[in-house]
């Protein structure tokens, strides 16, 4: 996404489709597989045992969860206008900056932060539980679409 961004700001062309699998890519892995679309918190079981739903650093992911939503909502209007010839539709950049601003500092907080910590709060039979529900996660987006976006991302290197 960041090559992307610097291509639209130097005012080069992109393929609309692949703008429009970008979103794809945000609304399906980021949303619904990543983070859940609708659920309150990164790990829902700190709120249903009685831990700080909103603390640190859980509230701040929480918060860019929803912030990552806006954006992509905001690029998908961008892409579509862009896709339909709209040249001032050609500010889809700054809808993609704006992804590509917020996501690689959030997954560090994630990894550095939020895993080690629910490592030290979370015991055996809660990660279990967490697993259970991320596999069913996974098993709803399906592994045809989890395919689909590795041959993108395989296209995209190449």
């Amino acid at each position: 996404m960041p090559t992307l961004v610097k291509v639209l700001e130097a005012g080069q062309e992109i393929e609309a489709g692949l703008l429009q699998d970008v979103v794809e890519f945000m609304r399906t892995f980021a949303d619904q597989c990543h983070h859940g679309e609708g659920r309150d918190t990164p790990v829902p079981s700190f709120g249903q045992q009685g831990r700080a739903r909103h603390g640190c650093p859980i509230g701040g992911l929480t918060h860019e969860h929803q912030q990552g939503r806006a954006l992509v909502k905001e690029l998908a209007a961008a892409v579509e206008a862009y896709g339909a010839g709209d040249v001032s539709a050609k500010v889809a950049h700054q809808s993609l900056r704006g992804v590509v601003g917020l996501y690689p500092n959030h997954i560090w907080k994630e990894d550095y932060l939020l895993f080690p910590m629910t490592n030290k709060v979370l015991g055996p039979g809660d990660q279990q539980e967490l697993l259970g529900k991320f596999a069913q996660v996974e098993a709803e987006i399906g592994q045809d679409t989890h395919d689909r976006f590795e041959q993108m991302a395989r296209d995209l290197a190449a």
